[in-house]
């Protein structure tokens, strides 16, 4: 198991703010996955954290999504299916939280990077925040992460992620709705991720938890579905297909 990546938290005047890196790109390994959870979870249930800021280090890329190491490893279907289960932990861990979670995007966010980014409340991004859904190359699909961001772009706009696997940049993630707000530089981003967290930190907790049940109506079956659907990834990522593509990936 990868546990080269890295989350650490911290809060501050009602401001909880969780980091994750990887230095191969702000990857995804379980491990991260499992933390990033775990930290959610924690400032979900401390009354002193008011909202929560999602955020990576560095400038050039927010997330590459799953760690390319670790999908190579697996080698049977109960690894497979538990990998993806991690992201499907950290999606309900999102939703379930009673907080506002706002994804400050610096840089580009591939595959499970546009699923944190969607299932967050509100993310600020860079004009460098392109975006993509990668899977299909992969011999995979977006199928874990692919509830959260429909419902956040929409049927169409995903659709056209999912099959063309191309770079889409922030100004079409804006309009498509996965982003809310962009910025042509990281002082003005950090500038409007301050303020907006200092906004809501003043704001009632007891209604801000009712909105986030409102926000996420309609998503009560997704325990059943995103498990059902890490299933699926899991089978895919045994395939000939799947590792070929890694392996030259990986020999790039």
């Amino acid at each position: 198991m990868d546990n080269t990546g890295k989350v650490s938290a911290s809060l501050i005047n009602g401001v909880a703010t969780i980091t994750f890196m990887h230095p191969k790109s702000n990857s995804l390994p379980s491990r991260t996955l499992k933390d990033l959870t775990e930290a959610i979870n924690k400032y979900a249930a401390d009354k002193n954290a008011r909202v929560i800021i999602l955020r990576s280090e560095g400038e050039k890329v927010f997330c590459a999504g799953a760690s390319f190491d670790e999908l190579k490893q697996i080698k049977d279907f109960k690894t497979g299916k538990e990998f993806f289960m991690a992201f499907a932990r950290l999606i309900l861990a999102m939703r379930n939280c009673p907080k506002f979670i706002v994804s400050r995007v610096q840089g580009k966010a591939v595959g499970g990077g546009v699923g944190i980014i969607a299932a967050s409340d509100y993310a600020i991004a860079s004009s460098e925040a392109s975006v993509r859904l990668s899977e299909l190359m992969l011999g995979l699909g977006p199928f874990v992460v692919g509830p959260v961001i429909e419902r956040k772009i929409g049927k169409n706009d995903f659709i056209t992620m999912s099959i063309d696997a191309e770079w889409h940049d922030a100004f079409w993630a804006k309009q498509s709705g996965l982003f809310t707000k962009v910025f042509g530089n990281l002082h003005d981003l950090d500038e409007a991720v301050s303020s907006l967290a200092k906004k809501i930190a003043a704001s009632n907790p007891d209604a801000i938890k009712q909105m986030k049940k409102v926000f996420w109506e309609g998503t009560e079956n997704w325990e059943e579905l995103l498990e059902k659907r890490a299933e699926v990834s899991g089978e895919l990522v045994l395939s000939e297909y799947t590792k070929n593509y890694i392996q030259a990936f990986k020999e790039k």
